[in-house]
């Protein structure tokens, strides 16, 4: 099958998300992403962000190393297609808001599609300016806009934004989150009406919004949207939230809404990564550092033949794994579920070391059938990030009491000391270097024959 451009709107949304590792589950196992962090002015204050704090090792939305010009990017774009064959989507989400920098934006999505139409293109926006640039969004092919709404009533929107600044006029209060939230549906609305594939982003605030996110659900399915993805909060040090002590949701918490949310027929994203906005290569994965503009040639050339038979390729092994995926049994709430976390740094494989993994997936199974669960974020023990927290008895304690759900845990490798923490924990550790869902049901098997260490409370 030739690749399409973005553009192309006549095929089935599932046909249109095959390549896309947001839309699609078994798409991000293969396919990789760019983020080109071309937008740098915002126009609402959220109060988790403060998008003054980069450090090296964080990922999060709004923070980047790097910020390019239009020119830039399309030299970057180039580069990173020439050497990054799976690169399938490049997005612009930030660092602030594609559509507060819209000059910009739209002339870099002009030059990625004069260089690369092979590849299908993304906006990520706060909603408030969309219903300025739904005629240009169509015009230029871009047939993928996540929005974040984190709200829809203003009562609750008031406590998440500080303030909304809009052609001159700043606006607080409820007036900001009455407005921002009216122009979110709009928008929602109309790109859904022209065939625009809209992801909803919403992040869950503990005390705020959580019970509030499945009315939004409700609301922006019924506007047309494809995929709701609720993601945990992050509170940027610096930000209003930090300063008044909010905490973030626990694992649990964020994986009994979305079942909540599942059940209204909503489709759920539960493998976003919570990209930064200069990302590049497979979700979980960031690789910009491998390519900083310096590296990139002066006029990188592409094989566009070799992309688009390597893609080919790609898409072959998609298809498979949604074969088998709708031939499998469903697993049920009645069934007896086992579950397993997984390091991995893509493929579909078991293939990272337990220390090296800043993630893991979260499988259920009940030994026959294996559902994606979603993905928790973890400080990785090793390769000097635990050093962020001083400790790595705190970093293993950590990792111990967000997996505490979990019966089973799959990597590569693990050193005697995470092993024996786990196993105190009552989590059996395996060292595995397969496929996951093999491993998955073969590991179940295994695991009946041994009984972790349980810890004693008192």
């Amino acid at each position: 099958m030739a690749i399409q451009p973005s553009s192309c709107r006549t095929e089935p949304p599932e046909e249109r998300v095959s390549r896309h590792p947001c839309y699609s589950e078994e798409a991000h196992r293969f396919f990789a992403r760019m983020h080109l962090p071309v937008a740098p002015a915002c126009n609402i204050q959220c109060s988790y962000c403060n998008r003054k704090f980069d450090c090296v090792n964080e990922s999060r939305p709004g923070v980047v190393s790097e910020l390019l010009t239009p020119e830039e990017a399309e030299r970057k774009v180039k580069g990173v297609a020439a050497q990054l064959m799976q690169l399938s989507v490049v997005g612009i989400a930030g660092p602030g808001d594609p559509l507060a920098n819209a000059e910009r934006t739209f002339g870099t999505f002009k030059r990625v599609r004069r260089a690369l139409p092979d590849v299908l293109t993304c906006l990520s926006t706060n909603g408030l300016t969309l219903h300025r640039h739904i005629d240009e969004i169509e015009e230029l092919g871009i047939g993928h806009v996540t929005i974040t709404i984190n709200a829809i009533d203003p009562d609750i929107g008031r406590e998440i934004y500080a303030w909304v600044y809009d052609e001159g006029v700043r606006y607080e209060g409820r007036e900001a989150a009455e407005l921002l939230i009216r122009r979110q549906l709009e928008g929602l609305q109309a790109l859904a009406g022209r065939g625009v594939l809209v992801k909803v982003n919403s992040i869950l605030i503990p005390g705020v919004n959580d019970e509030h996110l499945v009315d939004v659900s409700r609301k922006v399915k019924e506007l047309g949207a494809a995929v709701h993805n609720v993601t945990p909060l992050i509170i940027a040090p610096g930000s209003r939230y930090a300063e008044e002590g909010r905490r973030a949701p626990k694992p649990k918490e964020l994986h009994r809404l979305q079942e909540r949310i599942g059940t209204e027929g909503m489709k759920l994203m539960r493998h976003c990564r919570q990209c930064r906005a200069d990302a590049i290569g497979l979700l979980g994965q960031d690789r910009s550092a491998d390519f900083r503009l310096e590296k990139m040639a002066d006029d990188p050339a592409v094989d566009h033949r070799a992309r688009e038979q390597f893609q080919q390729e790609l898409d072959g092994r998609v298809r498979q794994r949604q074969a088998a995926r709708s031939g499998r049994r469903p697993l049920t709430d009645q069934n007896r579920k086992t579950r397993v976390a997984v390091a991995s740094r893509g493929g579909d494989k078991v293939n990272q070391h337990f220390g090296h993994a800043t993630e893991f997936l979260i499988y259920d199974t009940d030994g026959e059938a294996v559902r994606f669960v979603g993905v928790r974020k973890i400080q990785a023990y090793c390769h000097g990030t635990a050093d962020c927290n001083g400790d790595k008895g705190e970093t293993l304690a950590e990792i111990c009491s967000l997996l505490g759900d979990c019966r089973i845990l799959l990597s590569s490798g693990i050193g005697d000391a995470p092993k024996a923490a786990l196993n105190r924990a009552g989590i059996l550790p395996l060292v595995r270097k397969g496929e996951i869902a093999a491993e998955i049901l073969d590991s179940v098997k295994y695991s009946s024959y041994f009984e972790p260490i349980q810890i004693t409370k008192g």
